[in-house]
């Protein structure tokens, strides 16, 4: 495909400062409305350009020998095409060389990472939502990735949002009267276009390329798994597995990886169309969210349930593992990947894992993996930007969020089709050439023996969405009194067991000895049983409350027990000591995982 030519001249702009462009946990969310209006995408895209000069290491702070290089490109929700294009102006009107685009605008965020990685680009914008619903009325997300492939950490992003506050133009490309000139790039097929940039001193060339969005990520899980020993399993007459792309960006993917790469069977994966509207649904692969997979995989439900389940969300960074009628807590899943890693995915063979993380509502169930096999555990908060200078120091190898987030060092986000990789690594690594068909070692069966040999972590996360945020923030405030005056007796009396720790709990970086304060409400008994609060930053309105509830057993003749029957009294402790209900209006949860 040859180069279709073209010119265009920057034009300055004014632009008044928006209320609220300040990133949250991962990147700008917002209702679709709220990007719509006129001006908006432009101040804030112009405000990171603003601030890259001024942050070390940014790849356009000058130091660079040639013109950045980004990539951009979102999960396809409703609105993704319109944001390319303008954010297409805007880089090119802000000293970027050459602009990376995934075909019809689709990078899932982990592939974005990959590409960032593997071509040593400047960084990218990622346009997602992430799990949040889309559609004209529903949400919209904007996101910049660094050169080491990782969300920017609160280094840049606090730089981002005070250029934000004083903005007052922005600069675009444009043709002479004002038109998009770059109309001609078809998004739809992959080629290289170059411009000229008419108002530049000397001739300065800007250039588009549109790519597959699948190559890079693909060649890196090559890298990664052994794809030949997956083969073999899906090959197996006992064996089948079904993934659900909830209609989100994985569906782009999962038809190379799992039918042309592995070999599976088109019927195999299901919601595989990225649909701008997610299908109507909520792309979160949860129980609530992915009830109909949940329900084709329970044989009580289904004849034909498949022996292995997988979820992801909408842009691709979180996973559901799910096997006949038998769900994985994201906890276990991170402990079960971790304890199993350096013997079933050739990347972490001969000693290469040595540390592993975990955000600190997520239960510690990785810790007792970290003990039994002489590895480095750290508790970091929420947030996938807070594991990436473990992961780029060495620290740490693979790290896990209980909000079905999952991934290892070969990126910088965490990566949904990864881990399901993994988990048909481990099943691979139980199976094939080891037992014969019809004695297949199941989901269920590798989860049970994990639990009789480390222990359980009994877990649940009770999310309260769309709270009036002053409500939020004053039972906030009254479980921070509460700790403050130091008597933890209704605690200790409705648990029976010492409360050892009672904070907010505060993380500093063991790499760059940056800190993070106020990352949550916790008390730990001394079994090491928890409560946990916080407020998530991953909506676009109102606030969202999280309950965290974890109880350890280490008795292996009690480990199969209901995980609600388990958790009932610390529920209920913690509703009463928190009152949630009294402060909120709320008497349920609107998602229980």
């Amino acid at each position: 495909m040859g180069d279709a030519a073209g010119s265009f001249v920057i034009k300055q702009f004014g632009v008044k400062p928006f209320e609220g462009q300040k990133m949250g946990t991962s990147g700008l969310r917002k209702k679709v409305k709220v990007f719509q209006q006129p001006g908006y995408i432009e101040a804030f895209v112009q405000s990171i350009f603003d601030a890259l000069p001024e942050i070390p290491g940014s790849g356009m702070d000058g130091r660079a020998q040639s013109a950045p290089v980004l990539v951009l490109g979102g999960d396809g929700r409703y609105f993704n095409r319109e944001a390319i294009r303008t954010i297409t102006r805007l880089v090119a009107a802000n000293g970027v060389g050459k602009l990376l685009i995934g075909q019809n605008g689709i990078l899932c965020t982990p592939a974005v990472s990959a590409i960032i990685r593997a071509r040593r680009l400047s960084g990218g914008i990622i346009l997602t939502a992430s799990h949040n619903p889309g559609g004209p009325n529903a949400d919209f997300g904007i996101k910049y990735n660094t050169g080491d492939g990782g969300p920017a950490p609160e280094s840049y992003t606090d730089v981002f949002y005070a250029k934000s506050q004083r903005v007052s133009g922005y600069r675009s490309a444009c043709t002479e009267s004002d038109a998009d000139p770059f109309a001609s790039v078809n998004l739809s097929r992959r080629g290289s276009y170059t411009f000229v940039d008419r108002t530049a001193a000397t001739e300065r060339r800007f250039v588009i390329e549109v790519i597959d969005s699948a190559d890079d990520y693909v060649a890196l899980f090559r890298s990664i798994f052994d794809f030949e020993r997956l083969r073999a399993l899906l090959r197996r007459p006992d064996f089948s597995m079904l993934f659900d792309s909830l209609h989100g960006v994985t569906g782009a993917y999962t038809r190379r990886i799992f039918c042309e790469e592995l070999g599976a069977p088109p019927s195999a994966l299901r919601n595989a169309t990225p649909l701008e509207d997610f299908g109507g649904g909520h792309p979160d692969p949860n129980l609530v969210y992915a009830a109909e997979l949940v329900a084709l995989c329970d044989p009580k439900q289904n004849p034909k349930a498949p022996e292995f389940g997988a979820a992801s969300d909408g842009d691709g960074d979180r996973n559901m593992i799910i096997g006949r009628g038998f769900f994985v807590t994201p906890n276990d899943s991170l402990a079960v990947i971790a304890a199993y890693a350096e013997r079933a995915i050739p990347y972490f063979a001969g000693g290469k894992l040595v540390g592993v993380a975990r955000s600190m509502p997520t239960a510690s169930s990785v810790d007792r993996v970290a003990a039994k096999h002489g590895l480095a555990c750290y508790e970091t908060p929420t947030g996938w930007k807070f594991f990436s200078s473990l992961l780029s120091s060495g620290r740490a190898q693979i790290c896990g969020e209980e909000s079905f987030g999952t991934s290892s060092d070969h990126v910088r986000e965490k990566d949904g089709i990864w881990a399901v990789l993994c988990w048909l690594s481990v099943l691979a690594y139980r199976n094939v050439d080891k037992t014969p068909v019809g004695s297949l070692v199941g989901v269920q069966q590798v989860v049970e023996e994990h639990w009789r040999e480390y222990g359980r972590n009994f877990f649940t996360r009770y999310d309260y969405e769309e709270c009036d945020a002053d409500a939020a923030h004053a039972m906030m405030q009254h479980l921070e009194e509460y700790q403050r005056r130091g008597d933890m007796s209704l605690l200790e009396r409705g648990y029976g067991d010492k409360v050892s720790v009672a904070d907010n709990f505060c993380y500093t970086d063991p790499v760059d000895g940056s800190v993070a304060r106020n990352q949550g409400i916790r008390f730990v008994f001394a079994d090491g049983s928890r409560i946990v609060f916080r407020l998530s930053g991953t909506g676009s309105m109102g606030a969202t409350i999280r309950m965290y509830i974890e109880k350890y057993e280490s008795d292996p003749s009690r480990v199969d027990q209901d995980a609600a029957t388990a958790l009932r009294g610390l529920v209920q402790l913690a509703l009463e000591v928190s009152k949630l209900p009294s402060f909120t209006g709320r008497d349920r949860p609107n998602v229980i995982t």
